[in-house]
């Protein structure tokens, strides 16, 4: 690495830890706050270099793209290989994690809002479509969670029988669906539409009512029963 390229050849001021000392780990930027976590830098650049790279590599949008990167990919950037690449992974890792323990201090299985904000950093990241069933008791709290479906979410995929063997094992009293739109947009297809219909009048017959069906965007979701898409019983 070129001397006049180290982290030693900043000014106090300009090298991120020094910088965090001083005015906190708020004041850090995006680049600064990875370049502390890396805690090197590759062949002919420094921490703070290799960072930007890898929060702006092929056209990702910073923080939210490391999210995105496998191990695989992460190794075909230059200045990464096995152990950069799993710090960054866990740094993934563990920024869902921080997400979904706050949002459980909130969470209620009467809440839309509040499943929703729970389950977003497991669901927003994901390229294929996920259907999550959310198994609950005579009290509304949570017995049982399971993936039903990964790919395209649609009737001729996911049967109502598959789902209710499932929630009659559980002994459940009501179920919550909730699937993700990866292109980012929570808007519910025909296919949503009909599914949740078909599994509504499969789980009157008998007896384990659907709660909501939830569909995750980028940071935002479409609730069934706060959109009044759940028809009444009866009609």
């Amino acid at each position: 690495m070129s001397l006049t390229n180290t982290m030693k050849s900043l000014s106090e001021s300009e090298r991120p830890y020094e910088k965090c000392e001083q005015f906190g780990a708020s004041h850090l930027t995006d680049t600064e706050l990875l370049a502390v976590l890396l805690r090197t830098g590759s062949h002919g650049e420094n921490a703070l270099d290799l960072s930007r790279r890898i929060l702006y590599y092929a056209g990702e949008d910073g923080l939210l793209g490391i999210h995105r990167f496998s191990k695989e990919r992460l190794k075909k950037i230059r200045g990464i290989g096995r152990v950069k690449s799993i710090q960054i992974l866990c740094i993934s890792e563990l920024a869902k994690r921080l997400a979904k323990a706050e949002a459980c201090e909130m969470l209620q299985f009467t809440c839309p809002s509040s499943i929703a904000r729970y389950y977003m950093e497991d669901m927003r990241h994901e390229k294929q479509e996920i259907m999550k069933l959310l198994m609950l008791n005579s009290k509304s709290r949570l017995i049982g969670e399971t993936d039903i479906s990964k790919g395209t979410v649609n009737a001729a995929l996911i049967t109502p029988r598959e789902l209710f063997i499932e929630a009659l094992q559980k002994n459940a009293v009501s179920i919550i669906l909730l699937h993700n739109h990866p292109s980012g947009d929570p808007t519910p297809s025909r296919e949503d539409m009909l599914l949740t219909e078909r599994i509504r009048q499969a789980g009157e017959l008998i007896g384990i009512e659907l709660l909501d069906h939830i569909v995750m965007g980028d940071n935002c979701y479409i609730s069934f029963s706060e959109q009044e898409l759940l028809r009444v019983k009866g009609q």
